[in-house]
């Protein structure tokens, strides 16, 4: 592996302007290709496999053409305190108001509150419901005007007019500001790091090539694949995390070659062949972990893994080629600006660079500090980690809807005046489709079914059941006297099924509960049954993994533990703060409630391929030296020397990026965010930082002990490069071949 990759970075190198250009090739021909094509798409989300899912399907074939693909607004009226909407002058503003809703040319048709019994009991609230022709993503800015033009018609008569619904949802992705914070963050850091702005400007360049190609080759395959816009999300919010990093590894690899006196050519050839050898293993573990989201059985989740895994592997890539070919046109700005007037001068550069390689930095004196002392750090991490885990006995998933949203929006406010005049479950009633195909009396026994329903505790209404044309299949809906996250519904839908037998043996029909609600309630419970094999899934091939990559059996079992401490801590901190409020203000969250379901799962994979890269960089510096022929502790000590600075700033870069999320609107991309710049924190700082050196320093030699009959059947891929250690050193560069001088010799 070492010796193919040292190849390529002197080969990309060599042949930089062929490399340069067959990157742009592709950026011009994906984007070029982007622009004509339709988008993502905003698919229906389908869970195969559960009962509410069923019941949809069972709709869509007994009532075909009544599902309705086409989206949908509620405009909410609430009168006056001490009014009445049904009062003249409010009733007459209303149905204005309808009737100028349903002008717009997409409008499909709107129910008039007073016909449609949309009223609330204290004749306080009401609501209209409009219907379109088209798509939420296809509702154009036009139509969305028209109708806060309609309510602000309402307004001015002296109504409190909100609006909700699919059709208020401008969609979305990425806005741009959280990637320009992430971006903004992470140049500082570069630049802290390497006090250059060539070195810190060149992962950030590659970072955005890669996260170009990547967005514009999900808009050209998102309408044929149906991949939405939070696909393109999570791609961009890994790829520029990812891209960032493993470009970093080897600018800073380069720099240490060239101060230990290499040319430029061998200093690329040794950074790719070393540096870039944990990178590949690094994105291979990434990658395994969001590929492996297609063991949970969601497609849309499958989708959105193999996107960002996708994002991933370009990084990867951009890493091993465009990286060393940019360091061809610009061998020397990366160095250090006082290393460059010596860029050239070869052995006496690198001897004062051996000998500064060879001293203490902070992070040597950190790796000291837990070698004296690693029972007391390792104690003390296990224990803070696993204090910060326990409110994470407490986690309820959810699908949080617009409660969820800040009260500045007016889908918010909808939500609310609705719960306030018809009730917390009118938001989210509960759809119950009866198959009556084989009932000798198919009205009877749907009747038999609402009536039963009717009568368990926790219903407050059901609604007249709606049969299809053949007459053998009815849907009617049933509200709950709690709200749609309330752990009450989720008790009531249990109920309900429970008795399901009893009530199916008396109607001599059967019955199935879906809607929103219980959709919610179904993937919660399915994406929690599936937490678990996920986790056996990407933990043994991972460990599997390591084994190859360290030649250890202790190492990836350690790797695997630590990953599973800093995961549990992260997800016990986004429970503290969107679940129980706790410092919810100071990021913006105005209401707590359940954990969105596929947050767990989402943060289990990504966090334990970013953990595995922090893991294959600061440990595979330790092999390296072990190999060389250190000792158990100095190769701590060393792998800290030329890694700690590193993996400090990736990890500030991966928090930034993930941070800069937490400022989003959208309740699942500032969970999502929020959550992974934790469990970034958390892993970097303490688990590989503190509890990784603790461990290494317990164990000694043992560390690295392999049982022989699995030393042979392992194959050796040489991450650390010790086959290219015995090549005959290269101290001066070749001239270089004619139209092959670097940009800097020409200026």
């Amino acid at each position: 592996m070492a010796t193919f990759l040292y190849r390529l970075g002197r080969l990309a190198h060599r042949r930089r302007w062929y490399v340069a250009l067959l990157w742009a090739a592709v950026l011009a021909c994906v984007g070029l290709s982007a622009l004509k094509a339709p988008g993502t798409s905003d698919e229906e989300f389908s869970m195969p496999g559960i009962e509410s899912q069923k019941a949809f399907d069972l709709m869509q074939e007994r009532f075909p053409g009544a599902v309705a693909d086409g989206a949908t607004a509620r405009v909410v009226f609430v009168a006056p305190d001490g009014q009445k909407v049904t009062a003249t002058d409010n009733k007459k503003a209303i149905e204005r108001t309808v009737d100028e809703l349903g002008d717009g040319s997409q409008v499909a048709g709107v129910a008039d509150p007073f016909t449609s019994k949309a009223v609330s009991g204290d004749g306080t609230t009401a609501y209209a419901t409009v219907t379109y022709k088209v798509k939420s993503a296809e509702v154009t800015d036009a139509a969305r005007t028209a109708l806060e033009k309609a309510a602000d018609q309402a307004r001015r008569a002296g109504l409190t007019v909100e609006t909700g619904g699919s059709a208020t949802d401008g969609g979305g992705g990425p806005g741009g500001v959280a990637e320009l914070i992430g971006i903004s963050v992470a140049a500082v850091v570069l630049l802290v790091t390497f006090g250059s702005l060539a070195a810190a400007g060149l992962p950030l360049l590659t970072a955005i090539l890669g996260v170009g190609i990547t967005m514009f080759t999900i808009t050209l395959v998102g309408h044929a694949l149906g991949l939405s816009t939070s696909t393109g999300t999570l791609a961009m919010m890994l790829g520029l995390a990812v891209g960032i990093d493993y470009a970093l590894f080897v600018v800073s690899r380069y720099r240490e070659e060239r101060a230990g006196g290499r040319d430029p050519r061998e200093a690329v050839g040794l950074a790719v062949g070393t540096a870039g050898s944990a990178v590949v293993f690094a994105g291979l573990t990434v990658v395994i972990a969001l590929a492996g989201l297609a063991v949970v059985g969601i497609p849309t989740l499958t989708k959105m893994g193999l996107a960002a895994a996708g994002a991933v592997v370009v990084a990867v890539l951009i890493a091993l080629t465009v990286v060393p070919a940019l360091l061809g046109f610009w061998p020397d700005a990366v160095l250090p600006r006082s290393a460059r007037g010596r860029g050239r001068t070869g052995k006496s550069a690198g001897a004062a660079g051996v000998a500064r390689a060879a001293g203490d930095n902070l992070g040597t004196r950190w790796a000291r500090f837990v070698l004296r002392r690693p029972l007391p750090v390792l104690l003390l991490g296990v224990l803070g980690l696993g204090a910060l885990a326990v409110p994470m006995t407490g986690l309820r998933l959810g699908m949080p809807g617009d409660e969820a949203k800040p009260t500045s929006t007016t889908e918010r406010r909808a939500y609310d005046a609705l719960a306030q005049g018809f009730g917390p479950g009118f938001n989210g009633p509960l759809t119950i489709v009866v198959d009556a195909e084989g009932a000798p009396d198919a009205k009877t026994a749907v009747a038999t079914v609402s009536e039963k329903i009717a009568g368990t505790t926790g219903i407050v209404s059901v609604s007249q059941p709606h049969f299809n044309k053949a007459g053998d299949t009815a849907v009617f809906s049933a509200t709950p006297s709690t709200s749609p996250t309330d752990e009450k519904t989720k008790t009531l839908v249990k109920a309900i099924r429970s008795e399901r037998p009893a009530t199916e043996s008396a109607a001599g029909a059967t019955f199935e509960v879906t809607g929103t609600t219980a959709l919610n309630i179904d993937i919660a419970a399915k994406v929690q049954a599936a937490l678990i094999p996920y986790l056996v899934t990407i933990v043994g091939l991972a460990v599997i993994l390591l084994l190859v990559v360290f030649r250890s059996l202790l190492v990836p079992l350690k790797a695997a533990l630590g990953f599973l401490l800093s995961v549990l801590a992260a997800l016990g901190a986004v429970v503290v703060v969107f679940q129980e409020g706790h410092g919810a203000g100071l990021f913006g969250v105005e209401q707590t409630g359940p954990i969105m379901s596929l947050m767990p799962i989402f943060l289990v994979g990504i966090v334990f391929g970013l953990a595995m890269d922090y893991e294959v960089f600061l440990v595979s510096r330790m092999r390296e030296s072990y190999v060389h022929g250190a000792s158990a502790r100095e190769a701590v000590v060393s792998g800290f020397r030329h890694s700690a600075r590193v993996v400090v700033a990736a990890a500030l870069i991966m928090i930034a990026v993930f941070a800069g999320f937490i400022g989003e609107n959208d309740s699942m991309v500032k969970m999502i965010g929020f959550g992974l710049a934790t469990a970034v924190l958390f892993d970097a700082f303490i688990v590989r930082m503190a509890l990784v050196p603790a461990v290494l320093a317990l164990l000694g030699d043992r560390a690295w002990w392999l049982p022989r009959p699995l030393d042979r059947l392992l194959p050796r891929v040489d991450v650390e490069g010790e086959t290219l250690s015995h090549r005959p050193s290269q101290t001066t560069d070749p001239a270089p071949a004619k139209g092959e001088d670097t940009i800097e010799a020409r200026v």
